[in-house]
């Protein structure tokens, strides 16, 4: 039986630095975040499908992608990011100054303690697993290319370990960070997370 292997890219730095993202902020990349991305792919285009987050800082990236290649490509709306609610375009340190208590209480326990209006991390990790199953499915024995978010990245990595939401957080996942899964016939595994670049 043929493999079925996920190479998985989080998205390069967005325009306005680093700040809560989630499902409400569609910020493009900056052009350090091209740079990034085109120096972690590299000249790799051999994927049979390119599967994208359908927020523009994924799916920009992956159009150049698919055309440099010539590649299919599909948006796939189970794959936008978690949601932060209250904190969506908010800044890592401004938050920390401003709710010193739930800045911290939700980096102690992120299942527990989400910002006021988030998506829970319950509901958002069967979303990612029903898209992943979905997408290995429909693409058995192929080489599959996400482009997506550090959330999201997480959630699959979790749901393929069968890792709690509660684990996630004890991961980083960098901009451009490159992880792989690859399913042999036996289920699922992780090859590698977080890598800079694929060669």
């Amino acid at each position: 039986m043929r493999q079925t292997q996920f190479d998985i890219i989080r998205h390069g730095e967005p325009v306005g630095g680093r700040r809560y993202r989630g499902g409400g902020i569609d910020d493009p990349l900056s052009e350090a975040g091209w740079r990034q991305m085109w120096a972690a792919i590299g000249n790799e285009g051999d994927w049979d499908q390119i599967i994208s987050s359908p927020m523009q800082r994924c799916l920009a990236f992956a159009r150049a992608l698919a055309g440099r290649h010539a590649l299919p490509l599909a948006a796939d709306p189970g794959f936008v990011e978690i949601g932060m609610g209250a904190w969506e375009g908010r800044a890592h340190a401004e938050v920390a100054a401003r709710e010193p208590e739930a800045f911290a209480a939700f980096y102690r326990d992120p299942v527990g303690h989400r910002p006021p209006g988030a998506e829970p991390l319950n509901a958002f990790s069967a979303r990612i697993a029903t898209a992943f199953d979905r997408q290995m499915a429909a693409y058995p024995g192929r080489r599959l290319l996400i482009v997506c978010h550090a959330g999201v990245t997480r959630a699959l990595i979790g749901h393929v370990l069968g890792a709690k939401p509660s684990a996630w957080y004890r991961m980083r996942i960098d901009y451009a960070g490159l992880s792989r899964v690859r399913d042999d016939g036996f289920g699922p595994g992780v090859e590698f997370v977080n890598r800079r670049r694929l060669r």
